[in-house]
């Protein structure tokens, strides 16, 4: 894990240090929290719509935002992508460094938010935003920040649980109108980007970890023209 994005990756077991982290405390420590309390949060097993969008596409630089325990980030880096993955919990971070290690694979760790981990603009093939938990500002940051490391020719996916954006505020404190969800990144898409699918389907969900009673995905794939 490193604060800045070196010339080359650095092999996967590079230490992580304890004190790199770029982003609200707050927030990483709800997150730490939220990996602590159990040895293994996620299946452990790439996204579906992650593999099903990204077959016809040549491995580059990509970006996984949010890559929590890192099967996404290893699942890319095995099919010869150039990984990158950005996340606010070090606990996370900690495990998918240990994955990536155990499969023998380079990936480049960044203990970030994403509004706050200083990413070469407009420099990845690929940015891939699996289910993220985006905080909402009335500058369109984390929006913004999604378009902005595309480089030109590049690919943007952006997947989110279909009906979460539409569910009411509760007593456990989710409340979708505080979050970022496709929709908002569609509407500022200009005349520099082809949407490729913009559309909800079902589906294909890994066996097990938190998050597998979903049953439709909102799935947003636009390609940067210029």
């Amino acid at each position: 894990m490193t604060d800045h994005i070196a010339a080359e990756p650095p092999a996967s077991d590079t230490p992580l240090p304890a004190d790199g982290y770029r982003g609200d405390p707050a927030v990483r420590t709800e997150w730490d929290d939220r990996y602590a309390d159990r040895p293994q949060l996620w299946s452990g097993r790439p996204n579906g719509a992650l593999v099903a969008e990204v077959a016809g596409l040549t491995p580059g630089r990509v970006l996984d935002v949010g890559c929590g325990e890192g099967a996404d980030a290893v699942w890319l880096a095995r099919g010869g992508w150039d990984v990158t993955g950005l996340e606010v919990s070090g606990v996370a971070l900690e495990r998918a460094a240990g994955h990536a290690r155990d499969a023998g694979l380079a990936v480049r760790w960044v203990h970030a938010a994403l509004t706050d981990a200083e990413l070469p603009p407009a420099s990845f093939d690929l940015v891939s935003a699996q289910y993220p938990a985006l905080l909402r500002t009335p500058d369109a940051a984390a929006e913004r920040a999604l378009l902005a490391a595309v480089a030109p020719g590049g690919t943007l996916l952006l997947v989110h649980h279909a009906g979460m954006e539409t569910r009411q505020h509760h007593d456990g404190g989710f409340d979708p109108a505080d979050y970022v969800w496709p929709s908002m990144v569609r509407e500022l898409l200009d005349d520099d980007w082809e949407v490729e699918v913009d559309g909800r389907r079902p589906r294909v969900a890994p066996d097990g970890g938190a998050g597998a009673h979903h049953t439709d995905d909102l799935v947003l794939r636009a390609r940067r023209l210029r």
